[in-house]
């Protein structure tokens, strides 16, 4: 990713040479004992923060690589489930992880304080139904973890497109090689959505309740797509439409405009801001610091105190942009630190994300092989925020659209279809890495839809937005018992964020 896991699809940033790749771990060799759709279960106990236990199994799921290729080897797929406290009417529930690229097995793998929370929320969703968690093909802790290592950054030049591009061309061509065994054309959206059927069929259910969030909810509506009447109901937030994997610049630009607004009026940033407020921070920092072809170069010090020398650009500053947002409370200070020159925060952030590191295959692989329609297309390069937010979101993949091994599943897929399946939207209006855009353009396609915008919310699952908001949480657990959402309201409104402030002391007179 470019520089946080809010954006949705990562940028590579690496040099124009070809990456070293490895596999971070791999499967057993395949058991030619099993078969297609096929499943082995075995049982444990997880712990939850409170001292509470929750019993689960543990499993895996065998399925063809390729569906298309009747020779296809099998590959191995985790999952959990966590049975229902008590016997229910409603639908099992199928939570489907965001990324592309993340696994929740670990949930109850480790044993970490983090884990025992998450346990917490799995046991929330025991109490309505049946949950079960799929995990990712090409990223299963129960199969292959397909991961690339990536070198490093060079440190005296800037971030540049063009660059990322040729990184992202040096992966496509070495993808293969890394990863011999397998048949890189089967790691699609729509082989996952297969996935997911198949382990309904294997677990015996008929009908099943989607929660996705990001990445999730695209697989969600895949999963809709491909397996029609499969799903009694979903509830999907962060709301990533089939044919809009790569965001407007222009509405991600929006959300930054509903945090400036409140920013804007804290009295303790007032001083620090130029007439016009965070806005027009930005667009001096862009026009005067950060013109196309300007840099500046930043000493950070390091663990050992020796200086690190970095430079930076008009496009390592559109990144940061774009990915402090991601945290309300935190991006008025980056950008009025950026606006007055104090760069030395983010770029020692900047320099740790320069450094080699590793990057999911299947990123890439779903990502580019879904692609979007010319038309969407279009929109995105002619956005008029793309001088402020620039390509990096969208750029490399389109770019080397053509060199990866998935295949195009077509417009056909790509473009919303009426469908009566009872959906729950839950967004937030300040999520900059699935804009809400996203979920009002396709409340008109699920005509047994509610959305309920949520005020201040940023990029997370409905629960981790509902936190605060127990009542309100409450009701949506009653939609996946029954389906009902006349008791849910059109929008809530979150506490007020307390922004940090800068470190330093405002000056006394302004530009601007």
């Amino acid at each position: 990713m470019p520089q946080a896991s809010l954006v949705r699809r990562f940028a590579f940033l690496v040099a124009p040479v070809l990456p070293t790749l490895v596999c971070a771990a791999s499967a057993a060799p395949e058991d030619p004992a099993r078969h297609a759709g096929e499943i082995v279960v075995s049982a444990g106990v997880a712990t939850a923060s409170d001292g509470s236990t929750m019993p689960y199994e543990i499993g895996t799921l065998h399925v063809p690589e390729n569906r298309d290729k009747p020779d296809s080897r099998l590959i191995a797929i985790g999952f959990a489930r966590v049975k229902a406290v008590r016997p229910t009417q409603a639908p099992p529930i199928f939570l489907l992880a965001g990324g592309p690229g993340i696994t929740m097995l670990d949930i109850v793998l480790d044993h970490d304080d983090a884990a025992k929370r998450r346990v917490k929320a799995w046991q929330a969703y025991a109490e309505v139904a049946d949950l079960v968690v799929i995990e990712q093909r090409g990223y299963t802790l129960r199969g292959e973890l397909m991961n690339l290592r990536t070198p490093p950054e060079p440190l005296d030049q800037p971030s540049t497109i063009e660059r990322d591009i040729e990184g992202t061309r040096a992966l496509a061509r070495g993808a293969q090689a890394a990863f011999p065994q397998a048949d890189l054309s089967g790691y699609s959206i729509t082989q996952m959505a297969d996935d997911v059927n198949d382990l309904r069929r294997a677990l015996g259910y008929q009908q099943i309740s989607l929660v996705a969030a990001s990445f999730g909810s695209q697989w969600a509506f895949a999963v809709m797509k491909r397996h029609p009447s499969l799903a009694a109901r979903a509830l999907i937030s962060a709301a990533e439409p089939l044919d809009h994997g790569y965001d407007m610049p222009s509405q991600v630009f929006a959300a930054m405009q509903r945090i400036a607004l409140e920013a804007d009026e804290d009295p303790a940033l007032k001083p620090y801001l130029p007439r016009g407020g965070l806005i027009a921070a930005i667009q001096a920092t862009l026009a005067q610091r950060f013109a196309p072809g300007q840099t500046v170069v930043v000493n950070v010090s390091t663990e050992g105190g020796k200086p690190q020398a970095i430079t930076l650009g008009r496009g390592d500053y559109q990144q940061a942009l774009v990915n402090r947002a991601g945290d309300a409370s935190g991006f008025p200070e980056f950008v009025i630190s950026a606006f007055h020159g104090r760069h030395e925060g983010w770029a020692r952030e900047a320099l740790a994300w320069r450094q080699a590191g590793e990057r999911s295959l299947i990123n890439p692989l779903i990502n580019i092989g879904l692609d979007m329609s010319t038309e969407r297309k279009h929109l995105l390069w002619s956005d008029p925020a793309l001088p402020i937010i620039g390509a990096w979101n969208f750029a490399a993949y389109l770019a080397t659209k053509g060199e990866w091994a998935t295949p195009d599943p077509g417009d056909a897929f790509r473009h919303p279809v009426l469908d009566t399946t009872p959906v729950l939207f839950v967004q937030g209006d300040w999520d900059v890495s699935t804009p809400i855009e996203n979920t009002l353009a396709m409340g008109p396609f699920f005509p047994n839809s509610r959305t309920v915008i949520v005020h201040r919310a940023q990029h997370n699952g409905t629960f981790a937005l509902l936190r605060s908001r127990p009542e309100m949480a409450a009701k949506v657990q009653a939609f996946l018992r029954t389906g009902e959402t006349q008791a849910l309201p059109a929008e809530i409104t979150l506490d007020p964020v307390r922004f940090v402030k800068p470190s330093f002391t405002a000056p006394g007179t302004l530009p601007g």
